[in-house]
């Protein structure tokens, strides 16, 4: 039997009240005696649920919507309009006994103490949080050996590299093993290595306390490695909540052709078969309608001495852009 879903989002909307300034001495004399704002929508009638221990990623464009989002379910942010409950409490109302269960990791932010070691910091949140010393040390010991810190635990944050900071930010926001996880763009500005530590890490940590992440991220690899659900939001509205497979069913329509050829080939001869991506010597790409694929595949050996073929899927970050994009076109 499925579980009650512990986020529940129901027409949720934000918006910003922004000043505005007409250029010049004029325009700042003017905005001393009477101040004009705009209202700018942020979020507009979002709503969604997620069941305890999903992974969950919250993708879309620059500005649309998804960090104000999360704000708000963190309770960072009051809401315009709309509900939002995130384990049966009001974030907005930040009580102590939701904050307990939460966490807000932003790869832009820092909470450790730059001029301490990480491991002062770590002992300040089990402070605060009221982490029992023996949950303390066992959760500790754990998140420091799945993210290999022991060696840099009595260094200064500030003579840290970005890669091991980020890894000590994580400890500090899971030291108290939160229920939820709200994570911001978290592997931002690391390298390919430790992105890839971090998204380990993140699997382990909701296979091993079934925890609920929700993840924003301009890496499609992120999402791809850690998520089994997506929900996209455009202009602060969701318009694609499912799993990554069903997005790529509904809105991949091409799929890519690598051949190599045992001679050179002509546009003219290739043209029929799809759009030539390109076409260097007996190496030939094309981008070929999904469902006629394998058919053109067929017709292409049967055509052709072809000495390699493979058919490529559409990555993920095309598709969603691909998707933004006639969005954005057909809203025109």
């Amino acid at each position: 039997m499925k579980s009650e879903p512990i986020i529940l989002v129901n027409k949720l909307s934000k918006e910003h009240k922004m000043h505005r300034k007409e250029e010049g001495v004029k325009g700042s004399l003017k905005a001393l005696v009477h101040r004009e704002y705009t209202t700018i929508p942020a979020v507009k009638d979002v709503s969604f649920s997620i069941h305890p221990g999903e992974l969950v990623g919250f993708i879309g464009s620059n500005g649309a919507g998804k960090t104000t989002t999360l704000k708000m379910l963190s309770g960072l942010l009051e809401p315009s309009g709309g509900s939002v409950e995130v384990l049966g409490y009001r974030p907005a109302e930040r009580k102590v006994g939701y904050l307990k269960q939460i966490s807000f990791v932003m790869g832009q932010k820092n909470q450790l103490l730059w001029d301490i070691p990480a491991i002062d910091s770590f002992n300040l949140n089990r402070d605060i949080y009221e982490v029992p010393e023996k949950h303390y040390r066992e959760v500790l010991d754990e998140l420091v050996e799945l993210l290999d810190l022991k060696d840099i635990l009595h260094t200064q944050v500030r003579r840290l590299s970005l890669g091991q900071r980020m890894k000590c930010e994580f400890v500090a926001a899971l030291i108290h093993t939160p229920k939820v996880l709200f994570l911001d763009e978290p592997t931002l500005g690391l390298d390919v290595v430790v992105q890839q530590r971090i998204r380990e890490f993140i699997k382990a940590y909701n296979k091993r306390y079934g925890a609920t992440v929700m993840l924003t991220s301009h890496y499609m690899d992120d999402v791809k490695e850690i998520c089994e659900r997506i929900i996209i939001i455009d202009h602060g509205k969701v318009f694609f909540d499912g799993k990554i497979d069903q997005l790529i069913q509904q809105y991949a329509t091409h799929k890519t052709l690598n051949l190599t050829l045992a001679e050179t080939a002509t546009r003219q001869n290739l043209a029929k078969y799809g759009d030539i991506i390109e076409l260097a010597g007996p190496t030939v790409i094309l981008k070929t309608p999904t469902p006629k694929t394998s058919m053109i595949a067929a017709e292409l050996l049967a055509n052709f001495k072809v000495i390699d073929v493979t058919i490529s899927e559409p990555r993920l970050e095309d598709i969603v852009r691909e998707v933004i994009t006639q969005r954005v076109i057909l809203d025109s």
